[in-house]
């Protein structure tokens, strides 16, 4: 499986592709930042963040997409860039029919380090670490894109796990609700014959 993990914004845009399959050594395909200025027009930007990954795509045809689900609870601004930078990533995605995975950052370090609460400089170490590779990446947010990357491959088969068995399951779904309806349709059909019996009596 090929990832191509995004850690969404304005400024810095992290990107890492990531290949392997969970519960075996995976291997970094590449790392980098799609950056805009800050000081040019916010529609300037996401078209440059665009094309950014676009050209990502185009280099690493990634089978899927794994992008930070933007939560916070106190700079309103910085979540709006951040959520804009993220609907770029995942219309690239959509429109070249990629799937898209949303993960949360406590989700996303918790898969790599084994906690939720670890920090940026911890993140980079066990990237640096189960990548096999010589120092963390640099900026930040080039290492984050990677944990991304890592946690979605981790986690896929638990996901289409949880996938199947909900298909599974729903077709039973269908039948009972069905069933439910028609006898519905079938008490309501009755009660009005019931009633005119009643007045003829």
């Amino acid at each position: 499986m090929r990832v191509l993990g995004v850690d969404p914004g304005l400024t810095r845009c992290g990107v890492g592709v990531v290949e392997g399959v969970a519960g075996r050594p995976l291997t970094m395909r590449g790392v980098g930042v799609v950056r805009t200025p800050a000081d040019a027009e916010l529609g300037l930007r996401l078209v440059a963040i665009e094309q950014g990954i676009e050209q990502w795509l185009d280099e690493y045809e990634p089978e899927h997409v794994a992008v930070e689900r933007v939560f916070s609870q106190h700079n309103v601004r910085t979540v709006m860039g951040t959520a804009q930078a993220s609907a770029v990533a995942m219309l690239c995605a959509a429109r070249r029919g990629i799937p898209v995975a949303l993960h949360t950052p406590s989700e996303v370090k918790a898969a790599v380090t084994g906690s939720g609460r670890a920090d940026k400089a911890q993140v980079g170490a066990m990237v640096t670490r189960l990548l096999r590779l010589d120092a963390p990446p640099k900026p930040a947010d080039a290492a984050d894109a990677l944990a991304l990357a890592i946690c979605h491959i981790w986690r896929a088969p638990a996901q289409n796990r949880l996938q199947q068995a909900v298909a599974e399951k729903r077709p039973h779904q269908d039948l009972a609700q069905n069933r439910l309806q028609r006898a519905v349709a079938a008490h309501a059909s009755n009660a009005p014959r019931q009633a005119s019996k009643g007045r003829t009596a």
